[in-house]
């Protein structure tokens, strides 16, 4: 995520002090002999960069060379569009014109003369887009990229002072990395004037921004430059500046410069693998610390954008940093609050980092986010507390404290905010509070099902599967199912099985299966659905197993009843169901085996599923871990049972033993399967013994 215009302004003053002060230290110097400037580089030519010899740089404004490895989707792309949509006024000012003397005195200047000239432009505000075309259209940021070649370390300064103003826009961005000013930048980080990787680490922040530049940036070396510029003791980050002496000011202007110049490195995959292998975690941890806002928010920046990456996140607890994350979210600065819970969010999918934010009382801050009816606007925020309550509930603590909190009121009138991801991850924290049965009684008293079904009407899928899930849980309890069923939900939720993302359609399913199962007529309701049985064996055909066995679980359900069963027979969903029992999955298993448990009761299924060959793969489930799929089978088993041609190809296929040792089990419903499947085998044997004695006899 970006760094918003609001932690702009809000260290706007922090940023403008060091600046005022480098240039009140920069006076009249003599020019030497290696402050040439070079000319700009044609596109076809290729150059070596000078921090990693033999890498060659050819134009950096072709398009091929486009950080490939980056796996984010880059939020630059918006504020591309806020530059390219301000138009050049009609009415040029003054002040266009006397920049445009400032760039030719720079160029044509002794270094006395550049030295003023860079402090005058100085006076100009930069962020202005005007006054950056003065600059761009007399050829200003040729010169001063070649300034950065030069010995003069004031020069150099004051070069990157107004490199550092301008670059904010995006077309000046790409013109420097086309100037090959990346390696450059990286040069000087490897200089001892703080001054100088201050002011070269400000615009690498902003040069970052673009993809190339962060490929070039990694390819030169300047990642593990940039983040010894984040070492900076203890002491000083826990105290106000005004305590510090201006050395130690210094250091902290420069660890904020290099913070913000790895906030916008980390949108690559690769950039964030090389900060974590140049010892970045250690040293963010010491930084959460600080007593500082505007070095904190980047590093925050960079931890919530780390944390999508598994060994982020194992570092990320190992290094006790979310206490720390959690301590920022009682803060004041939105923007803290928004990097903080953003960070947690992403974190939170270990067991681990949930235990830590209960036991560092992170719930109650997040909890009072969503209860502040102001920040209902502020997006970024309320995507990353609902998702960070969301992962967290998936803990019964977590629950509880949010049971305590009366969280629920409040997670509700969420449901009628405009924005989908809200949504998505709100929807997501009520299903997983749901799950415990003794908060369904509350959410249906306080009106959560009608908005909740209302949103059923959403196109968009991570939506719909968080919806599917709460439904699931809701349907659990048959008050609830009573409501359901006065608000028509088993139809929208039977028409996801339509969407064609086989997450919808997994978790739609799942939750056909309780609305199924508690409806006040359960064969009526799916009759009265036009085409609902036909979509679920179409959705037999399906590659993914896990939609495979969901429809199998609805399928079992829906057969419990007699006149279903006879038109999912008529519907061929025996042959359906044969052909997938040579799966290895044991979900699939576990349902498969309970669907055709359902199936095989009718007419003549037991005798066509022993002829399609599925008695012998049935049998071989039990050899399976799972005793849910050891249920299941057996019951399976002992309805197959009942065609006398089925109990000798389990005979043959060894079923026996299984079925003995399932006998011993703790699970009833498992023991009296097996037990039904053994005394059908033993009936057929005895009457087969029977026979052959009646023969002999007759002899």
């Amino acid at each position: 995520m970006e760094p918003t215009e609001t932690s702009r302004s809000e260290t706007a003053e922090a940023s403008r002090h060091p600046q005022e002060e480098l240039y009140m230290r920069l006076g009249p110097q003599k020019k030497g002999k290696d402050s040439k400037r070079r000319k700009k580089k044609s596109k076809s030519k290729m150059q070596s960069c000078g921090s990693c010899p033999g890498y060659m740089f050819s134009n950096a404004g072709d398009d091929d060379f486009s950080d490939s490895e980056s796996t984010e989707i880059e939020s630059s792309t918006d504020e591309e569009e806020r530059w390219k949509d301000v138009a050049r006024t009609s009415e040029i000012p003054v002040d266009y014109y006397n920049i445009q003397k400032l760039v030719k005195y720079i160029k044509a200047g002794n270094q006395t003369a550049t030295i003023v000239s860079l402090c005058c432009l100085k006076d100009y505000n930069l962020k202005v887009q005007i006054n950056q075309f003065a600059i761009q259209d007399m050829g200003g940021l040729e010169v001063l990229v070649n300034i950065l070649e030069s010995n003069d370390s004031k020069c150099r300064l004051g070069a990157l002072s107004v490199l550092a103003d301008i670059s904010l826009n995006i077309d000046i961005r790409k013109t420097i990395v086309d100037l090959d000013g990346v390696p450059l930048l990286v040069d000087i980080l490897s200089t001892s004037h703080k001054d100088l990787k201050t002011m070269a680490a400000e615009t690498i922040a902003n040069i970052a921004k673009v993809r190339l530049a962060r490929k070039y940036i990694r390819t030169c070396g300047g990642i593990p430059k940039l983040v010894d510029l984040l070492d900076v003791r203890l002491h000083i980050l826990q105290n106000p500046r005004e305590n510090l002496t201006l050395e130690e000011q210094d250091l902290l202007f420069m660890a904020r410069a290099g913070a913000r110049a790895l906030w916008s490195l980390s949108d690559s995959r690769h950039n964030k693998e090389q900060m974590r292998r140049s010892g970045i975690v250690p040293l963010m941890a010491r930084l959460l610390k600080s007593v500082h806002i505007d070095i904190v928010i980047p590093i925050m920046g960079t931890i919530q954008k780390c944390a999508s990456q598994p060994k982020f996140q194992l570092a990320i607890t190992s290094e006790n940093m979310v206490s720390d994350i959690i301590k920022h979210l009682n803060t004041q600065n939105l923007d803290l609050k928004m990097e903080g819970s953003t960070a947690i969010f992403k974190c939170a999918f270990d067991p681990t980092t949930r235990q830590l934010v209960h036991e560092s009382n992170g719930i109650e801050p997040l909890v009072g986010i969503i209860k502040d009816k102001t920040l209902r606007d502020y997006r970024a925020l309320m995507v990353g507390t609902t998702g960070a309550l969301w992962m967290c509930a998936a803990s019964e603590n977590n629950v509880k404290r949010l049971d305590s909190l009366r969280a629920m009121p409040h997670l509700v009138n969420l449901l009628t905010h405009d924005d989908d991801e809200v949504l998505t991850n709100t929807v997501g924290c009520i299903s997983e509070v749901l799950r415990y049965p003794v908060n369904r009684d509350g959410f249906r008293a306080i009106g959560g099902i009608p908005p909740l079904i209302t949103l059923l009407n959403s196109s968009c899928p991570p939506l719909l599967e968080n919806l599917s899930k709460a439904v699931k849980e809701i349907a659990d309890d048959p008050d609830s199912m009573r409501v359901l069923e006065k608000y028509d939900a088993v139809r929208l939720v039977w028409s996801l099985l339509k969407n064609p993302n086989p997450r919808v359609q997994t978790y739609a399913a799942y939750a056909i299966c309780p609305c199924v199962k508690n409806a006040l007529e359960p064969g009526e309701m799916v009759r009265s659905l036009v085409g609902a049985m036909e979509l679920l064996v179409i959705l037999l055909k399906s590659e993914h197993v896990t939609v495979l066995s969901a429809v199998c679980a609805a399928i079992a359900t829906i057969a419990k009843d007699t006149v279903n069963l006879s038109i999912l027979t008529d519907l061929k969903v025996i042959y359906k169901l044969s052909k997938l029992v040579h799966t290895e999955d044991d979900l699939l298993r576990e349902n498969l085996a309970d669907a055709v448990a359902s199936c095989a009761a009718f007419d003549h299924n037991t005798e066509l599923l022993g002829r399609l060959h599925t008695v012998t793969p049935i049998v071989t489930y039990l050899t399976s871990d799972s005793p849910a799929v050891h249920r299941t089978t057996a019951m399976a088993l002992e309805q197959l049972s009942k065609d006398p041609q089925n109990c000798i190809t389990m005979h043959q296929s060894g079923v026996v033993p299984f079925l003995l040792e399932c006998i011993s089990s703790n699970n009833k419903d498992l023991q009296l399967a097996a037990a039904g499947c053994l005394k059908n085998i033993r009936e057929l044997a005895l009457r087969t013994e029977e026979y052959f004695l009646k023969l002999d006899e007759d002899k």
